[in-house]
């Protein structure tokens, strides 16, 4: 009996031992729940402490939040604070009985109180009209920031006439650097950063000035700039973000082990701290390290931790990180997985979307995740799968008017007809794929004018203001004339000389920004005018096939168009290259002129002879700049010849820096071959040749005369034949 009791007691005893363990348990789980919850819904709010009846601000009162946060007024009354709406202000100070005020949005908030005695901290202000107003326009600055770049600049603009200190002088143009942040004029952002630092110094406007400098890619300045902070001031979300930002630009220079080191950090503190979007975040920027400096295994682990944060977040950040880990897995050639993610993420984007609208710049819209599993798809050989996610891919993308998605889907969809061997819907799609090329450079055209036209607006909004802040000195210089006059000539000519100095740096930066689109219109006329290869040979090529094919010459067929897809696909691997190795050229005109001979045996033979002397590997060379000449020799000099002609390709040295590429024919020549042509073939000539001069006119323009074309009659006889002359320049 005495036992039975003790093994009762002691399964008693263990009983509530689990359950303690268990609750306890529990109390942390949901503890760390609360603090994630509270964590992303905070924000900082901008506050001012003053006199009910003077309007005069309270410099060193407490201000608490019932959460835990803590700060002081500055001498101007005004904090900042991190909060959360329902949370609840304790303002505490020894002259005035402590205030509760409960937080309902992120608006600004004013405290009036009423002193039990005078305070002791009078300064002279503008009216409080003036630093009301003040106040409002600022805040309607950073209401329209995500909304209207030119209304927010312009709140700011009638905001700093009625500045009453550095430190609203400060405000104003951090909020006007936020604008030009928002907008991604990076150096416009800077610039006002470094102003609002030059009226009054605080951490938060340092953090921002170094991720300004890291996206206006000025990586030594904020490294530099993150370095000089001093890490013992910061708040623990600050000095996350800091070692977040090094993180971030060491990565974008390339230094893997110096922005894993910068991340770990960071993760450190918002681990100890509880900052769960850090923790996620930087989990994620981790692996993405770890993979760029070839260490996958690392990567995979950082990866699986950030998937699995980024669940107990919200659907969009959760879908996020799923797209992220897919192009992980697409770099890795983990297809499945790739797969399997991206698919995972397309029923979650179904639900975003019913509560929120996804632009089409996001990495997560559904016409980009059907477009990466059809590839993925497609990478697998697995063409029947590929097909319909391609489709539903350009479905998706014309509803929504992307026509980058558009463009990739549909030349992707022509590649899988084409190793699925249904050639006549490869064709079709093919065409499809073109005139959505020709129809986005026509967007791009259109939204690189309205790109410069809003850059242009911002920059003279900018001129007015600096003009308006030199005004402002100047006025106020002239203000005081009759008692420091001696005085006042100087800060004028300082003033002065400060607008002139801020006008050179604008003019600057205009000019630099000029100089970047014009190079970045050129880039895209490039692109343009690389993705109009002569239609006439693709064409006639698969025109080429189906007439073996109806012959029954299968083996001939298969060996046409064996080379015919190598030299597609080597010309789709350098359709996004300016140049390529001369070396690499010559074998893509080695087998388009095979091919061309093939088709027309009996008209011409051809030679192709390169010097001995030269080195091929030392000289770069635009992508298939020579075929159209080659294929013109053909087509309208040779394929009208009653005889046999000869078609012959020299390359020679001309110089150390220099070599000519040599194009003959005994071809029925230029003007008897324009005789001979419709007019409909002269104008489809006329443009080939046309963009063929564009071509070498803007690589010219890009660097520095590279490219020179002479095109001449062969020799004086019935068949003059063409010459055709390309010197190319050595870097």
């Amino acid at each position: 009996m005495y036992v039975y009791s003790l093994e009762v007691d002691m399964r008693f005893i263990i009983k509530y031992i689990i359950i303690f363990f268990v609750s306890l348990s529990f109390q942390q789980a949901t503890s760390q729940a609360q603090n994630k919850k509270v964590e992303n819904l905070t924000f900082t709010i901008r506050g001012l402490v003053r006199e009910s009846d003077t309007y005069e601000p309270i410099s060193k009162v407490n201000i608490e939040v019932n959460g835990g946060a803590y700060t002081m007024t500055d001498d101007d009354g005004t904090f900042r604070i991190k909060a959360k709406k329902g949370d609840e202000l304790i303002v505490r100070h020894k002259d005035f009985e402590t205030v509760y005020y409960t937080i309902k949005d992120d608006n600004r908030v004013t405290i009036e109180v009423e002193p039990n005695i005078p305070s002791s901290n009078q300064r002279l202000y503008k009216s409080r009209s003036d630093s009301k107003t003040f106040n409002s326009l600022v805040d309607s600055a950073a209401t329209y920031l995500k909304k209207d770049a030119e209304k927010s600049i312009q709140f700011v603009a009638d905001a700093l006439p009625l500045s009453g200190s550095v430190k609203q002088n400060a405000e104003a143009y951090e909020v006007l650097a936020d604008v030009y942040f928002q907008w991604k004029q990076y150096d416009l952002a800077v610039t006002n950063y470094r102003i609002s630092l030059q009226n009054y110094e605080t951490n938060e406007v340092k953090l921002k000035l170094a991720k300004a400098y890291q996206s206006n890619k000025n990586y030594q300045e904020s490294i530099e700039t993150y370095n000089a902070i001093k890490k013992k001031d910061l708040s623990n979300y600050q000095l996350t973000t800091l070692y977040e930002g090094l993180g971030d630009t060491y990565s974008s220079i390339k230094d893997f082990k110096a922005s894993i080191n910068s991340y770990l950090m960071g993760l450190d503190i918002a681990q100890k701290h509880l900052i769960t979007p850090k923790i996620t975040d930087l989990n994620s920027k981790i692996a993405q390290a770890y993979n760029a400096a070839g260490q996958t295994t690392k990567a995979e682990g950082f990866f699986s931790n950030s998937l699995s944060l980024a669940e107990q977040e919200n659907k969009t950040r959760a879908v996020k990180e799923k797209v992220t880990v897919a192009e992980f897995n697409n770099l890795n050639q983990n297809y499945e997985e790739e797969i399997k993610l991206r698919k995972e993420s397309l029923d979650d984007i179904k639900d975003i979307e019913t509560d929120s609208v996804i632009d089409n710049a996001s990495a997560i819209t559904p016409q980009k995740q059907n477009y990466k599993i059809g590839t993925a798809y497609f990478l697998q050989k697995d063409f029947d799968s590929a097909i319909p996610y391609l489709e539903k891919s350009i479905e998706e993308a014309d509803l929504k008017e992307d026509l980058i998605v558009k463009k990739d889907a549909t030349r992707k969809l022509s590649d899988v007809y084409v190793d699925a061997g249904d050639y006549k819907k490869a064709l079709s799609t093919y065409k499809e794929y073109t005139a959505t090329v020709d129809e986005l450079y026509i967007k791009r055209e259109q939204e690189l004018s309205q790109a410069d036209r809003f850059r242009r607006n911002l920059n003279e909004k900018q001129n007015r203001i600096t003009s308006l802040e030199s005004d402002r000195e100047l006025s106020e210089s002239k203000y005081q004339l009759t008692s420091e006059r001696n005085k006042s000539q100087q800060l004028i000519i300082y003033s002065l000389i400060g607008g002139v100095i801020l006008l050179l740096v604008t003019a600057y930066f205009m000019f630099k920004y000029i100089k970047q689109q014009k190079f970045a219109n050129n880039l895209l006329a490039l692109k343009s005018l690389r993705s109009q290869m002569n239609p006439h040979f693709i064409f006639n090529a698969l025109n080429s096939v189906n007439s073996f094919i109806a012959s029954n010459d299968e083996r001939t067929a298969n060996k046409y168009l064996s080379d015919f897809s190598y030299l597609m696909r080597a010309v789709l691997e350098n359709s996004e290259e300016d140049f390529i190795p001369l070396q690499k050229e010559i074998d893509l005109l080695e087998l388009y002129t095979k091919l061309e001979h093939f088709r027309f045996k009996d008209k011409f033979e051809y030679s192709i002879v390169v010097e001995d002397a030269i080195n091929v590997n030392e000289f770069q060379i635009p992508p298939m700049l020579l075929q159209p000449y080659i294929e013109n020799a053909v087509w309208h000099g040779l394929r009208y010849k009653t005889v046999k002609g000869h078609l012959n390709i020299a390359i020679a040295q001309k110089s150390k820096t220099e070599l000519t590429i040599t194009i003959t024919d005994d071809g029925i020549g230029r003007k008897r071959s324009k005789a001979l042509k419709t007019e409909n073939q002269q104008k489809q000539n006329s443009k080939g040749m046309g963009n063929i001069k564009k071509r070498v006119a803007i690589l010219n323009e890009m660097y520095k005369d590279k490219v020179d074309v002479f095109i001449d009659d062969f020799h004086d006889a019935e068949d003059t034949g063409t010459k055709v002359v390309v010197t190319l320049k050595k870097d």
